[in-house]
């Protein structure tokens, strides 16, 4: 029985022999026989199809058509019965000089079971439905990210595709976004005001713990300068004043509500939160606001609480703020990705299913988030921890998924390879690499599976291959798309694992 590699392997190489084949005229004779089908109902149908082939009017057609037919009767006349999957048999005249004739037959065994019935001439041979068993029949949608960026692509049979690459705009650092108070603005301490420019990191300030709705003391966790063009200046109540650049925010009461608000959107009149040195939170309006251009040096800090009094203003810690500007940039992104998957794989019918792989809170937020459409969500077979975003990433998330992909062809593939180089390095006398070795353990019986390169030869192939179908050795074809694949074809291409010791 024909292992189903060493049929694929035959239709691969046959396939762009007949492809190149041209007729003068319709004289190719194609034959497709389903499985099953009755062999002798076949040769039947093309003995009364020699009748109808008289009425072609080109003499030479008519020759070449009627001899074809012949010669594809004799050639059935060896089989008592169909083949397991069906035959396709192809015939005709495919001299190049104009009244000569060089006529010849191919024929194959499919390599999944035949479902079309099928005669006809034509100036070419009639090959789809042996094209469509060649496809690959599954794919793999494959993603790596971060919040950074993001790599889409598609796993066909062995071969990683990279389909689209990403960026996020999401900054590395959340670092200062411009949120910044003059340098002599002053902070309350537990027993002293200081001005901002002269804290130190782990100073304790005074803040607003939202829960409680009290102040508190928060940690100074970091502290930089900036230069800003533009200023403004905020006078409350008729007591205070506070310097700041344009984005930085504070926080307005509006009715029973506490708003953020961005400085220079604030009006005359707006109230805002404020304190008193007794500790007491005050609600004083805004009475003047004046904007300066110029260069200015500015101090930005972080706080562990997220805001804290400056001047006896409640103004926002400036990280926190950019914080929520890169979680928006950040599920903007998601949003992104998930768009371009669904562009790229809705419409597959052969995706079998998706991996994703990246750093262990982004691709969970990306997942948790449920940012895919349904139909691409239930299609997630497996999400794996990736160091990687880029093409890398990809092969890393390959390699982690093999548990999954265990069926799948570039994993079987490194697996037979796997299991013949541990054979070869453990157990030397049960493993055989070079010709004459494999043709001698074959001759003896002595092979369990037989492992050839698509690369080898192909007369030595289909010698080994027939040795191999005379003893039903299981008989593996690997490609070269592999490490493991090129590694083997290196050391000749030809591998066995046997049964016994020669």
């Amino acid at each position: 029985m024909i292992n189903e590699e060493t049929k694929k392997a035959e239709l691969e190489e046959l396939l762009p022999i007949l492809e190149k084949i041209r007729g003068r005229h319709t004289e190719l004779v194609s034959v497709y026989i389903p499985a099953d089908y009755d062999v002798n109902a076949t040769q039947r149908q093309l003995e009364a199809e020699k009748s109808t082939a008289k009425n072609i009017k080109s003499t030479a057609t008519r020759k070449n058509v009627t001899e074809a037919l012949e010669k594809i009767v004799r050639f059935l006349k060896e089989f008592k019965r169909t083949p397991a999957n069906g035959m396709a048999i192809f015939c005709g005249n495919i001299s190049e000089v104009e009244g000569q004739q060089d006529l010849q037959l191919w024929s194959v065994e499919p390599i999944q079971p035949l479902k079309t019935r099928l005669y006809r001439c034509d100036k070419e041979f009639v090959l789809d439905a042996l094209k469509e068993q060649l496809e690959i029949k599954e794919v793999y949608g494959l993603l790596v990210m971060d919040r950074k960026e993001a790599t889409i692509g598609m796993l066909i049979g062995k071969r990683i595709e990279v389909l689209q690459k990403m960026t996020s705009g999401v900054p590395s650092k959340v670092r200062a976004g411009g949120q910044c108070l003059s340098p002599d603005s002053w902070v309350s301490l537990n027993n002293k005001n200081k001005d901002i420019i002269n804290l130190k990191i782990n100073d304790k300030i005074r803040c607003l713990n939202f829960k409680s709705n009290k102040i508190v003391f928060t940690k100074v966790k970091n502290k930089w300068e900036t230069i800003k063009k533009r200023i403004l200046e905020i006078v409350v109540g008729d007591r205070e004043s506070i310097i700041c650049s344009l984005d930085h925010t504070f926080f307005k009461k509006v009715e029973f509500n506490i708003k953020e608000i961005i400085a220079r959107d604030l009006k005359i009149e707006d109230v805002l939160i404020c304190s008193n040195n007794n500790n007491n939170l005050l609600e004083l309006k805004i009475i003047n606001i004046k904007e300066e251009n110029g260069n200015f040096k500015l101090i930005d800090i972080e706080t562990e609480e997220g805001n804290f009094f400056a001047n006896g203003i409640l103004v926002h810690n400036s990280s926190q703020r950019f914080h929520r500007i890169t979680e928006g940039l950040t599920k903007e992104f998601y949003k992104r990705i998930a768009d371009e998957m669904k562009k790229i794989f809705s419409e597959n019918k052969k995706l079998k299913g998706i991996l994703i792989g990246g750093p262990i809170p982004t691709k969970d937020e990306f997942m948790d988030g449920k940012y895919l459409p349904t139909p691409l969500q239930t299609k997630v077979i497996g999400v794996r921890d990736i160091g990687d975003s880029d093409e890398s990433g990809l092969k890393e998330l390959v390699g982690k998924s093999q548990d999954i992909l265990s069926q799948q062809e570039s994993i079987m593939e490194r697996k037979i390879l796997e299991n013949f180089f541990d054979t070869l390095g453990s157990k030397p006398d049960k493993a055989a690499y070079e010709y004459k070795d494999v043709k001698r353990a074959l001759e003896m019986g002595a092979v369990d599976t037989l492992i050839l390169s698509k690369k080898l030869k192909k007369e030595v192939s289909k010698e080994l291959i027939k040795l191999a179908e005379n003893i039903s050795s299981k008989i593996e074809i690997v490609s070269t798309e592999t490490t493991e694949g090129e590694q083997f074809f290196n050391i000749g291409g030809i591998g066995a694992i046997l049964r016994f010791k020669v």
